[in-house]
């Protein structure tokens, strides 16, 4: 009983908490949600996109001396090529092929790069340098961080602009075009290729820039930081509705907030266990996701 009452207390605080890791989570959930909506693809590779985006970012930090803003547009630079490459080279010739051949490919590509980043940077956690100030903000019985402050600001700002981009350009016009049919949109005079290339840049832009406010918020990273995020963001992708934007973005911050809750009332060796038992619970509850369509398909 006593530690519901403080759970009860700490509530603001936590969902602050919460909700600061969950603007994380939807970042990288995404790249995940616009490629499977584009191409039927589950690019388990994502996870280490954001992986590699994290060590950009402290290597600019650490050999560079630049600042945080500075760092995440390093991380999107090198980030974008990477996935564009993995597309072109691990998904576009397999993409007539059964759905199983992408899929393995995918996982190779992913133990490939988390291989190659173990060898360069070696197998330990490495720290991350505090970049931005540690300024506390009290705001009734809430404390927040001027990080938390940045990582939500810089969050909100990516996926106001992703929103953006999808409704009101050109280039989101096709991808929502080659989203509901590839044949229409090829004979409409897209080309197919070029928009699912731009949909890997998009979403490893974001995990680039979400690698690098993660590195900022636990200040440590690890070349096997993308594989257990990485899931936990499919997890995200999933419960709000897997090619649904809107509904990634409310599945990363909702999956944010159970995780900090639940280690707020005493399941923090069960952290990362609380995605995929809401994954399980939301798939047997409503399995097309919170904002997910059935899709109806002709016999």
């Amino acid at each position: 009983m006593e530690q519901i009452q403080t759970f009860i207390q700490l509530l603001p605080q936590q969902l602050v908490n919460g909700i600061t890791l969950g603007a994380t989570y939807a970042l990288i959930a995404l790249g995940y949600t616009m490629v499977y909506g584009i191409i039927q693809l589950i690019n388990f590779a994502h996870g280490e996109v954001y992986m590699i985006g994290a060590f950009i970012g402290l290597l600019m930090v650490v050999y560079f001396k630049v600042n945080f803003f500075v760092a995440i547009i390093c991380a999107i630079l090198v980030c974008v090529p990477l996935a564009v490459l993995i597309e072109r080279v691990a998904y576009r010739p397999l993409r007539g092929s059964t759905r199983l051949a992408p899929l393995i490919s995918a996982l190779g590509v992913s133990l490939f790069l988390q291989t190659l980043m173990t060898l360069i940077m070696g197998p330990n956690a490495q720290g991350f340098p505090q970049i931005v100030k540690d300024t506390i903000y009290t705001v009734g019985a809430v404390k927040f961080s001027l990080v938390q402050v940045v990582i939500l600001l810089i969050s909100s700002v990516l996926m106001v602009t992703l929103h953006m981009i999808v409704k009101f350009t050109k280039v989101g016009k096709a991808m929502r075009a080659t989203s509901e049919s590839y044949e229409t949109a090829n004979l409409m005079g897209i080309n197919i290729n070029r928009i699912i290339s731009f949909t890997f840049a998009i979403g490893a832009a974001l995990a680039g820039a979400g690698g690098v406010l993660v590195g900022m918020y636990f200040n440590s990273i690890h070349p096997m930081m993308g594989v257990i995020v990485g899931l936990k963001c499919f997890c995200a992708a999933v419960l709000g509705g897997i090619g649904s934007i809107p509904g990634a973005m409310l599945g990363g911050v909702f999956l944010g907030v159970a995780e900090v809750m639940g280690v707020a009332l005493g399941f923090g060796t069960y952290r990362d266990a609380i995605a995929f038992a809401l994954l399980i619970l939301v798939l047997l509850l409503k399995p097309t996701g919170i904002m997910g369509k059935p899709i109806q398909r002709k016999v």
